[in-house]
This record gives structure tokens, C-alpha cells and sequence, in this order.
């Protein structure tokens, strides 16, 4: 069985559900997970985490990510990209100056309202169900953080934009934000997600691609290990008297360790048995010692 992460570049049309099914038929093993939903019609980096490594996704929805966006100003749809009903159409009487400057006013913190067609749950319902069903139901503003935005293209009513933002950030009800707060209503038009934590689309592949490389080089050869998620952690080895420890899922003290160093209190790193990953630890000040966070046995 294959343990680590896929780089998937999701092509437009499957959905992320899609892309884990044909890929346990291409694997040939079922235990597979996505990291978080991209739009059918939307394209990009989807990593998908096989064997042991399914316990990251839960982990890796929380990473920050990147998008390449194209906003079409003056149309207004139910949701809020150009797959939906057309509610409202206008001239987007705007100068490039006055998109720039409405754009830019959304960097930063940012209280954004999920749209109805996403997959959030109110009482037990997921919202895009609600939406199919013709109900619409009131939604909490939530706090996201829009890292940065570029503008790549302005060819008015099209902008063309990169978006570097927190987890739960819906590029979608970005764009209809910055219509409405240029009056004229605004919805996406495309989107492709470039990056999620520390993966990126130059490394992604499509269904297409993967099947060849399993029947040639091989799919370990585009298996990312499973720690390769949290480089920027420092690392322990347990010398190997205490090994049992680890697999137990237990705590241990730092003088158990080859390096025996003492972090800062809820730092996590990275632990190992010999050259093998064993999980993610942080340190607990009050007890003195290294304590589980997620193990990966």
C-alpha cells in the first residue's frame, strides 16, 4: 500500500470525489482521501493523501492557499460564478482605477458570508442542498484573511487576479464582494488553485498523466512522504531503547531522544524512529515532556 500525498491537478468537470475515485482504480487501493473540495468547474492543485498519510487531511484544510481568479464584473449570479442562474446583468461603467482600489480594499482581514452553494452545514443540511431545494437560510459572517492580491490582467468587464488567502476564503463570494462594493455586481468566471500550503501546480498531475507514470516510472516516483507536510518542524529521533514508546503512541521525556533538546512549549515536531516518520509531538512545559499530536504508524 502506498503511504504519502499525490499532487493532483484536478482538470475541469470532475469533482474532488471524482478525481479520489478514479485514482483508487489507478492505485489500486482504497484508502485514499482529498484535502478539501475544489468546484467541478474550477482546476488545480488537489492534494490527495494515501495509506497513513489520510490522516493529514483533516491538517491540510487548514493551510493557506493561492488562486488565479478571473472576475466578470456586472453580472450577478445565484452562485456567484458563471455556472449559475443569471440574476442580474448591468454595464460595469468603472474605470480601471476604480476596480484596482475596490480590489485592493479586500486585502487584509475580511468578514466573508459563505455562499449558499458551498458545502458548510446549517442544522445538519449542507447549503448547497438547501439552494437545489429553492430554500435560503441566513449565514454567519465569517473571518478570513486575504494575504494578497495581484492583478494580472484588466481587460474590463474581465480582471484577472491572483489571490493569496486563509483557509475557508470562497473566491467566489470574493468576486461578487468586489462587484457589489464597485455597484455593478461581479461573479467568477474561472478559477484555477495554484497552491495549497507547500504544494504547488508545477508539481501536480492529472488522472491522465498518473496512469502513465504508474505504467512506467512507477507512482512512488510522485509519492511526497507523508513528513514532507511539516519541514519547517524540527525533528527528534528517539534513541532506540525508548522506540517502544512511539509505538505505543505514548509521551516521552527529551533525554529519550538522540538530540535531547527541549523546544518551546507547544511547538510541534517532527519524531522519528530511525530514518522512519513516526508522528507530530509537542512539547508540554507542565509535564516536561513530548506528548502526540497526530501520529502516522
Amino acid at each position: 500500500m502506498l503511504n504519502g500525498i499525490i499532487i493532483m491537478h484536478k482538470e475541469s468537470g470532475f469533482t474532488s470525489h471524482d478525481v479520489v475515485a478514479k485514482m483508487r482504480g489507478i492505485c489500486k487501493q482504497k484508502k485514499i482521501g482529498h484535502t478539501g473540495t475544489l468546484d467541478p468547474a474550477a482546476t488545480g492543485v488537489l492534494p490527495v493523501c494515501l495509506g497513513n498519510a489520510t490522516k493529514l487531511c483533516d491538517m491540510l484544510t487548514d493551510k493557506d492557499k493561492e488562486y488565479v481568479a478571473e472576475m466578470l464584473l456586472g453580472t450577478v449570479t445565484d452562485t456567484q460564478d458563471t455556472t449559475g442562474t443569471v440574476l442580474k446583468e448591468c454595464a460595469a461603467d468603472v474605470d480601471e482605477e476604480q476596480v484596482r482600489q475596490a480590489v485592493m480594499s479586500f486585502v487584509g482581514d475580511y468578514m466573508q458570508v459563505p455562499p449558499m452553494y458551498s458545502a458548510i452545514k446549517v442544522d445538519g443540511k449542507k447549503l448547497y442542498e438547501l439552494a437545489r431545494a429553492g430554500k435560503e437560510v441566513e449565514r454567519q459572517a465569517r473571518p478570513v484573511v486575504i494575504h494578497e492580491i495581484e492583478i494580472l490582467e484588466m481587460n474590463l468587464p474581465v480582471v484577472k487576479m491572483r489571490v493569496a488567502c486563509s483557509k475557508g476564503t470562497y473566491i467566489r463570494t470574493l468576486c461578487a464582494d468586489i462587484g457589489d462594493a464597485l455597484g455593478c455586481g461581479g461573479t467568477m468566471k474561472s478559477l484555477q488553485r495554484t497552491r495549497v500550503g507547500c504544494f504547488s501546480l508545477p508539481e501536480a498531475v492529472t488522472l491522465q498523466e498518473l496512469e502513465q507514470i504508474r505504467d512506467t516510472e512507477g507512482l512512488e516516483s510522485v509519492v511526497r512522504s507523508t513528513d514532507s507536510v511539516f519541514m519547517e518542524c524540527p525533528d527528534l529521533h528517539i534513541k532506540p531503547e525508548f522506540i517502544r514508546l512511539l509505538e505505543n503512541g505514548n509521551a516521552f521525556y527529551a533525554d529519550q531522544t538522540m538530540e535531547g533538546t527541549v523546544f518551546s512549549s507547544g511547538e510541534w515536531v517532527r519524531v522519528y524512529r530511525g530514518e522512519c516518520f513516526t508522528g507530530i509531538y509537542t512539547y508540554d512545559a507542565g509535564r516536561r515532556w513530548y506528548k502526540p499530536v497526530k501520529m502516522f504508524l
